[in-house]
């Protein structure tokens, strides 16, 4: 395969605009944000080619609507020989989509890596989040509201199972993580580029729409008045209908404002001595009761 040149200073342009991104006020101003590793970033091309960025719409997901959405696009590679050689793919994919790349040495990669041991590939993607009212809408069976949730590794983890649950949508509260973070990108494993994510919005304005949209709004905490989540039965909680589920934060879980905007709490019974789980572990087990139960 026939390469370019290749950048091999620290100090190029291109090299330090796109180090900036590590850096959340950068990524702010700039509305893009940089994905690590060739899982992510193919995801990243995969969904890049999918919105049909020439014009066209085909293969577009239906939560974007007609009009191609440019979200997310994939605005620029940074990858080492190495990783050409064995991802060739990669490369084919940029050339044919126009995408500006460039060949850098393994440690002018480092510069922008975060992992210790980096696998040679990132990208640079314009910011995926789309506005609430596109994805809460009379159709949405499922959402997932992660409310002041703070941890990236969580956050990341909770969209991964979403995706894999067949969630509508992942919808993070002003006071949650920022997404675009390395940790919780990575920690995604290329999800972010499956299932549309909201950013930014108060609770008030989610529990607000999705009980306008008809949806039951369940909170995931174990108060006194919690339904048991293998018996809901029990207590008359239905876990087949439409639901957006609310999680809080890892350390003090839903603070009681918070519980009063929902229509009701969800436990998951503990059987053994652990005091409890944690939240990426509920969060899995509540959302897919939500996704079995949808699909009986």
């Amino acid at each position: 395969m026939n390469f370019p040149g290749v950048i091999s200073s620290p100090h190029s342009k291109r090299i330090k605009n796109a180090v900036k991104l590590l850096k959340r006020r950068d990524r702010k101003a700039t509305g893009q944000f940089l994905v690590e590793g060739p899982q992510a970033v193919r995801e990243a091309l995969d969904r890049h080619v999918t919105q049909g960025l020439d014009g066209s719409t085909h293969g577009v997901p239906e939560w974007m609507g007609s009009t191609v959405d440019p979200h997310g696009a994939v605005v620029e590679l940074f990858i080492t020989e190495e990783a050409a050689e064995a991802h060739p793919e990669f490369v084919e994919t940029v050339k044919s989509a126009r995408i500006d790349w460039n060949l850098v040495t393994a440690e002018v990669l480092a510069e922008l890596a975060t992992t210790v041991n980096s696998q040679g590939v990132v990208a640079v993607c314009e910011a995926i989040d789309v506005e609430l009212d596109s994805v809460i809408t009379k159709d949405s069976q499922l959402i997932v509201v992660l409310s002041q949730v703070r941890d990236p590794g969580n956050a990341g983890t909770i969209i991964r199972l979403a995706d894999a649950a067949g969630a509508d949508a992942v919808v993070l509260t002003s006071s949650s993580v920022d997404i675009y973070n390395d940790k919780t990108v990575r920690s995604t494993a290329g999800s972010l580029f499956h299932i549309p994510v909201v950013t930014g919005v108060g609770l008030p304005e989610v529990t607000e729409l999705a009980r306008a949209r008809g949806l039951q709004i369940l909170a995931a905490d174990a108060n006194e008045d919690a339904h048991d989540l293998h018996h809901p039965w029990d207590t008359g909680l239905d876990l087949s209908a439409r639901t957006a589920w609310v999680f809080g934060n890892e350390a003090w879980g839903m603070k009681d404002a918070d519980l009063e905007l929902c229509d009701a709490s969800a436990a998951v019974p503990i059987y053994g001595k652990a005091e409890s789980l944690n939240l990426a572990t509920a969060a899995s087990v509540c959302i897919y009761e939500s996704a079995r139960n949808q699909r009986m």
